[in-house]
């Protein structure tokens, strides 16, 4: 079935080349969330993730990363004892990272963990991204995150739109190999995004149901 419909993505001219990139990064996450995935490690709760997921929420969504490899880390419990709170997309060092969804740079900061990492609130959404390059520096009692190879300046408290290019994958905080850290947050509570990135798919191809077989 799968190999049928990703056959099927080269012969359609329906599709755009971004559209097909990320159908195909869609199956490969259904597939992910197959074996992975557990009912109870979203933390949101299920009836507030089926509204958001619902409707026209996903036309202006975008991909979060550009040259997108492959899914290293899915959301949910580790078998070390920890949760991880995000999904990890993995990209060639220094590929681009778009702003999920419109909205204002709430925090640009750099730690131990996450590296240098940007969270962008968009409504109730706060989405997360981690290991980014560059560096943090502050000015005016604001901090930025400057990437001079890249040609990227954001600023905390800057509006920026959906798709627009934010950062590029690194290697900063705690990582073995170059990947962005997402992790979304609604109403101060984590949701699996997987789930988003499903619904978005459905929502903006037109399509009612992703199959894994």
């Amino acid at each position: 079935m799968t190999r049928k419909f990703l056959l099927s993505i080269g012969t359609s001219k329906k599709l755009s080349r971004s559209s097909k990139f990320v159908l195909i990064a869609v199956i490969t996450l259904t597939a992910m969330i197959g074996i992975n995935l557990q009912p109870q490690v979203s933390i949101a709760q299920e009836n507030e993730v089926n509204q958001i997921s619902t409707g026209s929420t996903w036309q202006n969504a975008s991909f979060p990363v550009e040259n997108f490899q492959e899914y290293t880390s899915p959301f949910g419990p580790r078998g070390y004892g920890e949760f991880h709170y995000g999904l990890d997309l993995a990209a060639p060092l220094g590929s681009y990272i778009r702003n999920w969804w419109g909205g204002q740079v709430v925090e640009v900061f750099s730690d131990g963990r996450c590296g240098n990492g940007v969270i962008i609130k968009s409504g109730s959404w706060e989405h997360i991204y981690c290991h980014v390059n560059g560096e943090v520096g502050s000015s005016q009692g604001k901090n930025y995150l400057m990437d001079r190879a890249g040609g990227l300046v954001i600023w905390q408290g800057q509006i920026v739109p959906a798709g627009a290019r934010i950062a590029r994958v690194g290697m900063t905080g705690r990582t073995t190999g170059p990947h962005l850290h997402w992790g979304l947050k609604y109403g101060g509570q984590w949701v699996d995004p997987a789930t988003v990135l499903q619904a978005m798919y459905m929502e903006q191809s037109g399509n009612r149901k992703i199959s894994s077989r």
